[in-house]
């Protein structure tokens, strides 16, 4: 039997399919889901909840998890990483805080560069032509592993901008995943430690922590400055 002639219906149809898996359509449903999720951040304020401890008054490894999975997407809708981290000290401690803190710093990661490699990276990969985005795009793509864990080492960088601009390059997951875990391990535990003693404020723990972290974002920001000086003046 021959197959039968596609109609109009099913010409518009075969149209609307097309329309829909787009590189920019994938980019415009990126962008809806980005702004629904800092909108829901912004009124619901769900770090508050983490601070305080809702909803988890579980004790043991289950609250621990739980927190690493809420954490994970608080990040990935832009909630700040020092506010979480010091919430996970507060709540469980130097040790399984920092477990927790990590575990979700890496699930936040992976969720947004998941999104972004999926929904944007089509989109937005040809945009890439002037010379400050074109060289950042070939450092990632190139070194993505040492150029990542350098962007971790080094506070100040938006975590969740970072997650998509990676996704946006050619680095693959397992360099991306790798070195957000390895590079945010000192920042993050400082922070966690400054959040388990922030009842004792001038215990050597706490001055330790928050010096590490006055110290570090001192040299993030020289860091950042010669770099943005070289760029210029090249």
């Amino acid at each position: 039997m021959l197959d039968p002639v596609p109609g109009p219906r099913d010409g518009l149809a075969l149209r609307c399919s097309r329309a829909l898996v787009s590189p920019w359509a994938r980019l415009a449903l990126l962008v809806l889901l980005l702004a629904c999720a800092a909108s829901v951040m912004v009124l619901y304020e769900p770090q508050r909840l983490l601070a305080a401890g809702r909803p988890f008054q579980m004790s043991g490894g289950a609250a621990v998890v739980l927190f690493g999975a809420a954490y994970g997407l608080c990040t990935a809708a832009f909630v700040p990483r020092p506010l979480l981290n010091l919430a996970a000290g507060a709540l469980f401690g130097a040790q399984a805080g920092l477990a927790a803190a990590l575990a979700g710093t890496v699930i936040g990661a992976g969720i947004a560069f998941t999104l972004g490699r999926v929904l944007g990276q089509d989109a937005l990969r040809p945009l890439l032509r002037g010379r400050w985005l074109t060289a950042a795009d070939g450092q990632l793509s190139r070194h993505g592993f040492r150029s990542m864990l350098a962007l971790r080492l080094f506070p100040g960088i938006p975590f969740a901008a970072a997650n998509y601009c990676a996704a946006v390059s050619r680095m693959g997951y397992v360099p991306f995943l790798l070195a957000t875990a390895l590079g945010s391990i000192p920042n993050t535990a400082a922070y966690v430690v400054a959040g388990s003693r922030a009842a004792s404020p001038t215990s050597p723990a706490f001055l330790a922590a928050t010096g590490f972290i006055a110290v570090s974002a001192a040299a993030g920001a020289l860091l950042a400055w010669r770099k943005r000086h070289r760029l210029r003046a090249s």
